[in-house]
C-alpha cells in the first residue's frame, strides 16, 4: 500500500476490511514509576489518539525470537531487520505499523526487561535510558533509579579492573587495618563498600586461597574507620548521615571459628569481636550489642536464632554460603530472618550442583532478584540446564554480574608457583576385579527395575547407594559390608598408593591425602603404622584442628590424612607441595577445595596433584562427567560458556557398564 501510494494511487480502505492501518508516525516515549524501594514499573508508549499503547510486550517477543548471536553483533542486527515493522494491535483493533530501525540499539537491553523490574536491575535501566537517549526516544521519570543504575554499573568496573590492569586508583586499607592488601584484595575491598553504598548484598566467589577472608576483615575495618570519623563529626557538632552504629554478624561452619577469631585480632586487633561458641556462650548474650563482629556458627542457628535476631545489624555476613544452597534446610529458612542494612555472602563454590542453589543464595542477598522459585525454575533453571539456552544464560549471567565477585588464581595472582595435575591409573585385577563386576552387574538390574518402575525422580537413592558400592568396590573391598568382599584381601589403589608415598617421602616431599571414606582413611593409616612413618590425621571427629593444622606446617610429620568434607575449606597447609585424591568425586569444586589448601597465597613451591582413578570404571566415568558439571556452573560467570549438569537415564546408566580395559 505505501509503494501504491508513492506511485500516485489512490487507496480506499473499506471498513469491513479486518486489518484497519493506523495512518501516522506516533511519537515513542518511555516513562518509569517508582512502585517501592525495591520494585519499578517500566512502560515503552506511543500514544494514538491520546491513549497510550505500551510496545514493551510486542518488543520483547521479538527479541525471543532472535539468537543470541545476532542481538550481539549490531551489523547481523541491522541486516536481520532492516526495514521491519513492529505491527502494534490498537485498543479499537487498529494496526500501527512502527520501524523498528530507530529501536535497532536499544533491543539488546531489552530481552532482560519486564513491566515490574527489581531495584537491583537499575543498572539495565540505565543501559536502556542512554540507548533510548541515541534514538531519539524520551525518557519520562526514574531519574533515582538511573542514578542507582550508575553505582550498580559502577561494581561491574571494579570486577574489570582486576583483569585488564585499568583499575582506578585504589583507596588504601584503612589505619585500623594492620596488613598488607595486593591490588585484587583491594579491589575486593572497595567492591564490597560500593556494594555498601547501593544498599544491595553481593557475593565474593573468588577462588579458594585468594583471601576471601582478609578482603572481608579489611572492609569491616573500613566500616569501622568511617564510623569512627563519623562519631568525631558530631562530637565536633558537624552533622552527618551515617545511621546510629550498629554490630555485625558473622555466620561459619563450626571448624572455622577459632580461624576467623585469630585473623580478625591479627589484621583488626581494634575490633570487638564476640564468638558465641561453646555450652557457656549464653553468658554472653546480653553483649552482642556492644560489639563489632559477633561470630557464631550454622548448627547453633536454630538454638540461638531468637535470640542473635533480636538484635538488628549492620552487615550479616555466610561465610562458606554454600551451607545454606538447600532452599528447603532450616539454615537457608532461619537466615530470612534477620535483619540488616547488608547481605554478603563468601564462598568459592556459589554453585555446586544446579542453579537452585544459586537462587536459594540471592534469594537471601537480594530478595526478589531472580523471582520466587518456581518462576526462577521456568524462566531460567529450565532452559539452561534442559534446554542450553544461550539467551536465558546471558540474562541471568548480566543480571547478577554486578552483585558477583570472582576472580581465579590464573587470572589474578601471577607469583605462585605451578600446579601440575597428573591422573593415576590403577588397573583392577584378580579378586577385586571380580568384586567390582559381581556388585556392577547386581547395581546394574537393580537401578534399571528402579527406574522402569518409580522413573528418574524416584529412583535417587537406589541410584545413589549403587554408585556407593561401586566407589567403594574401587577403593577397597573392605569397605562393603558384603560376605562376598570380605574374602578379597588385596587392593590395587591401597597398593598402589603405598608404593607412591614411598616414593615420595624418600623425595622429602610433604603429602596430603583425601579421601571421602574415614574408614578408608583408617585402612591407610594401619599401612602407614605398619611402615613406621610419622603422620596426621583429620576427620569430622577431630577436636584440636588448629593444632595438627600447626603440626604439619611446623613440619612435626610429612604425611596429612585428610578426610574430604572435613578438610574442604578453613585449613592453610602451604607447607604441603603434593596433594593425591584417592577417590573422586562428582563435583569439581570439592576436589579444587582439597587442592586449594596447598595452592594458595603464601604457597612457594611448585604443587603436585594426583589424582587415583581405577581405570575403565564408574571413577573413569566419574571424571568425564566432572567436565560437564564444570562447564555450566562456568556459564554462571561467563556468558559464553554453556553446560549441562542434568543426568538422563542413559547416562546413569552408563556408569554400571562393564569395566573397559
Amino acid at each position: 500500500v505505501p509503494q501504491l501510494r508513492s506511485q500516485g494511487w489512490k487507496v480506499i480502505i473499506d471498513e469491513a476490511w479486518p486489518c484497519q492501518l493506523f495512518d501516522g508516525e506516533p511519537e515513542i516515549h518511555a516513562r518509569v514509576a517508582d512502585q517501592d524501594n525495591d520494585w519499578f514499573s517500566l512502560a515503552l508508549n506511543f500514544e494514538v489518539d491520546g491513549k497510550p499503547f505500551d510496545l514493551l510486550p510486542a518488543l520483547a517477543s521479538l527479541v525471543d525470537s532472535l539468537d543470541e548471536q545476532t542481538l550481539e553483533d549490531d551489523e547481523r542486527l541491522q541486516k536481520e531487520l532492516a526495514g521491519q515493522r513492529l505491527n502494534a494491535r490498537l485498543a479499537d483493533g487498529r494496526y500501527a505499523r512502527l520501524p523498528i530501525d530507530t529501536l535497532l540499539p536499544a533491543l539488546r537491553f531489552i530481552r532482560d526487561l519486564s513491566h515490574k523490574m527489581h531495584a537491583a536491575q537499575a543498572g539495565t535501566l540505565r543501559d536502556l535510558a542512554e540507548a533510548l537517549a541515541g534514538c531519539g526516544v524520551a525518557f519520562d521519570g526514574g531519574d533515582r533509579l538511573i542514578e542507582l543504575g550508575q553505582r550498580i554499573s559502577q561494581l561491574a568496573k571494579h570486577h574489570q579492573a582486576a583483569f585488564k590492569g585499568t583499575e582506578p586508583p585504589l583507596p588504601p586499607p584503612p589505619q585500623n587495618f594492620t596488613g598488607d592488601l595486593r591490588p585484587y584484595q583491594t579491589t575486593g575491598m572497595a567492591w564490597m563498600q560500593a556494594l555498601a553504598d547501593t544498599g544491595f548484598g553481593g557475593v565474593l566467589a573468588d577462588d579458594m586461597g585468594l583471601g576471601k577472608t582478609v578482603q572481608t576483615l579489611a572492609f569491616l575495618a573500613l566500616r569501622l574507620h568511617q564510623q569512627a570519623q563519623n562519631q568525631y563529626q558530631k562530637k565536633e557538632g558537624r552533622p552527618t548521615e551515617d545511621p546510629p552504629r550498629l554490630p555485625c554478624l558473622l555466620v561459619v561452619p563450626t571448624s572455622l571459628v577459632s580461624n576467623w577469631r585469630r585473623e580478625a585480632a591479627r589484621f583488626v586487633p581494634s575490633m570487638r569481636v564476640l564468638a558465641l561458641h561453646g555450652p557457656d556462650r549464653k553468658d554472653d548474650f546480653d553483649a552482642i550489642g556492644d560489639q563489632d563482629l559477633v561470630i557464631t556458627t550454622y548448627p547453633l542457628l536454630h538454638r540461638d536464632h531468637k535470640v542473635l535476631f533480636d538484635q538488628a545489624y549492620d552487615i550479616v555476613i555466610l561465610d562458606e554460603a554454600q551451607n545454606v544452597k538447600n532452599p528447603t534446610s532450616r539454615a537457608a529458612k532461619l537466615i530470612r530472618e534477620v535483619s540488616a542494612r547488608q547481605r554478603l555472602a563468601l564462598t568459592g563454590t556459589p554453585m555446586e550442583n544446579n542453579l537452585e542453589e544459586l537462587w536459594c543464595l540471592f534469594d537471601w542477598l537480594i530478595p526478589g532478584l531472580l523471582g520466587n522459585r518456581k518462576s526462577f525454575n521456568e524462566t531460567f533453571r529450565k532452559p539452561i540446564e534442559r534446554d542450553k539456552n544461550l539467551g536465558r544464560q546471558v540474562v541471568l549471567s548480566k543480571r547478577i554480574a554486578p552483585f558477583l565477585m570472582r576472580r581465579t588464581k590464573d587470572q589474578v595472582v601471577t607469583d605462585l608457583p605451578p600446579r601440575t595435575e597428573m591422573v593415576e591409573n590403577v588397573q583392577l585385577a584378580g579378586g577385586q576385579r571380580a568384586l567390582y563386576e559381581t556388585v556392577r552387574a547386581t547395581m546394574h538390574e537393580r537401578v534399571r527395575e528402579a527406574l522402569s518402575k518409580k522413573g528418574l525422580a524416584s529412583s535417587k537413592i537406589t541410584v545413589l547407594d549403587a554408585l556407593l558400592k561401586l566407589r567403594q568396590a574401587c577403593c577397597d573391598p573392605q569397605l562393603l559390608k558384603l560376605d562376598s568382599a570380605k574374602k578379597v584381601t588385596t587392593s590395587a589403589k591401597r597398593s598402589r598408593l603405598m608404593e607412591m608415598l614411598e616414593s615420595l617421602l624418600a623425595e622429602g616431599r610433604r603429602v596430603l591425602v583425601f579421601s571421602q571414606f574415614v574408614e578408608m582413611l583408617k585402612l591407610i593409616e594401619s599401612d602407614i603404622k605398619a611402615q613406621g612413618w610419622d603422620y596426621l590425621m583429620l576427620t569430622g571427629q577431630t577436636k584440636n584442628r588448629g593444632d595438627l593444622v600447626d603440626a604439619f606446617q611446623a613440619g612435626k610429620a610429612p604425611l596429612f590424612l585428610i578426610s574430604l568434607k572435613a578438610g574442604g575449606v578453613g585449613l592453610n597447609l602451604t607447607a604441603a607441595d603434593t596433594v593425591i585424591l584417592y577417590d573422586p568425586w562428582w563435583n569439581p569444586a570439592i576436589e579444587r577445595q582439597a587442592m586449594d589448601r596447598v595452592h594458595r597465597i603464601g604457597q612457594d613451591k611448585p604443587v603436585f596433584v594426583h589424582r587415583l582413578i581405577a581405570e575403565g570404571t564408574v571413577e573413569t566415568r566419574i571424571a568425564e562427567m566432572q567436565a560437564r558439571k564444570q562447564a555450566l556452573m562456568d556459564s554462571v560467570f561467563d556468558p559464553e560458556a554453556t553446560g549441562n549438569m542434568d543426568m538422563s537415564e542413559e547416562e546413569i546408566m552408563s556408569l554400571f557398564a562393564p569395566i573397559q580395559d
